[in-house]
């Protein structure tokens, strides 16, 4: 029956070989679900989250999987509006990637906000002046365009095609994709930039308040730069995990290449203006606090190499290593810089999360420093394992990669 499932002309490992590698992520589901019980049934004394950190791991977590399942909604803008026929071989990996993301970040706020099945306050008792009432309307309406978008896939699955009305229904969904590309790309810009906008309003904290753009805060427009600069990279790095895994070649190379191009000019654009609000918060909002730019790192566990490591190791250089094309070409220098990036993104997040509130804002605090208790890690490594498990099973029963059989015509 497993085999009647799997693509037609495609060949994958066997039910044993598969069951094995589906033992971590399961594991690490089960690590999740009684974090997640305890949480829920104890309440959130369970975390190491205070008055002091009333974000911590899980909106680390939650901001990175969003920035990284960016991919999906600019793939689909690029595919479906700008016109980019060729990253049709990779749009699926992406809109599969994104999905998993977003409802990955959805399954965490809902353990996060303590009482999920008052979730729902947030829509019908919304505060029209809040960033996160509109960030948490996008994301959760997303999610659904991300589901509309995953639903021909399923339908393309071997067994699931013999049925007429469900492939009709399929193919017309294919036909109306760019609206849905479009509707993601639109409300993703907003979730994305607000997500960032909401640090750059917090004038009582220093380190993360921003000068403004009428009423938006640069770290609005960073926060989504960073995010569509980030997404494709991650995309290439779970079509090239793949690749490798399956030990065979998946996605053109034109596609990959066509895709890292964009993101080296995107995360180039980044860069320099990441450097430049740099500079404009070291002369201009620290000092009118008071405040000097050492003062942020004069003690505690956070200190300037944070600095070094997200703007220059992980940020100027894969710029640099994805704008030289005999670099961009090469296989490992590829990985190499999209693991950089993506690091730098993550850090990014971690910075503007975490250590905006470990610094003390006035005299007499002290630094502080997060450890997070296991159950908040297992909360968060649960989504690891969620995506591993759903693109395992993806890649094994449905056509993610539509040139595969062209690609490995000779090896098959």
């Amino acid at each position: 029956m497993d085999r009647v499932l799997i693509p037609d002309g495609v060949k994958r490992c066997s039910p044993g070989v598969f069951l094995l590698w589906t033992l971590p992520w399961l594991v690490l589901l089960a690590w999740g679900g009684l974090s997640a019980v305890l949480c829920l049934y104890k309440g959130l004394n369970q975390t190491n989250m205070s008055n002091i950190f009333a974000f911590a791991l899980w909106i680390v977590f939650d901001l990175a999987v969003i920035a990284l399942g960016a991919g999906a909604f600019f793939t689909g803008f690029l595919t479906y509006i700008i016109g980019k026929g060729e990253l049709k071989s990779i749009i699926n990996t992406a809109v599969i990637v994104g999905f998993i993301c977003y409802t990955g970040a959805l399954a965490m706020l809902g353990i996060d906000i303590g009482q999920p099945i008052r979730g729902w306050f947030i829509f019908w008792h919304a505060n029209i002046h809040s960033m996160l009432v509109e960030v948490s309307f996008c994301i959760t309406v997303y999610a659904m365009v991300l589901a509309i978008e995953f639903l021909p896939i399923i339908l393309q699955n071997r067994k699931i095609n013999e049925v007429k009305e469900l492939r009709i229904f399929g193919n017309s969904l294919h036909e109306i994709m760019a609206v849905f590309a479009a509707t993601g790309a639109f409300l993703s810009f907003f979730h994305q930039g607000s997500l960032g906008g909401m640090f750059g309003v917090m004038y009582a904290r220093p380190f993360a308040a921003r000068e403004g753009f009428y009423v938006w805060p640069w770290t609005f427009f960073l926060f989504f730069l960073s995010a569509i600069a980030c997404g494709p990279c991650f995309t290439i790095l779970c079509a090239k995990l793949t690749e490798f895994l399956g030990r065979k070649k998946l996605v053109p190379d034109k596609a990959i290449q066509t895709l890292a191009k964009i993101a080296a000019w995107l995360l180039s654009g980044y860069m320099v203006l990441k450097i430049f609000d740099t500079l404009g918060w070291m002369y201009g909002v620290v000092p009118r606090a008071g405040q000097t730019f050492m003062d942020f790192y004069r003690e505690g566990p956070y200190g300037v190499w944070l600095v070094v490591v997200e703007i220059l190791i992980c940020g100027v250089v894969p710029a640099i290593m994805l704008m030289t094309p005999k670099l961009r070409q090469n296989q490992g220098w590829l990985i190499v810089a999209c693991l950089l990036n993506c690091t730098g993104i993550v850090l990014n997040r971690f910075v503007f999360i975490v250590v905006t509130l470990a610094i003390p804002v006035l005299p007499f605090d002290r630094f502080w420093g997060y450890l997070p208790t296991w159950q908040e890690w297992g909360i968060g490594m649960a989504v690891v394992g969620y995506g591993f498990l759903l693109f395992s099973l993806a890649y094994r029963y449905l056509p993610v990669f539509p040139k595969e059989r062209e690609l490995n015509a000779v090896g098959e």
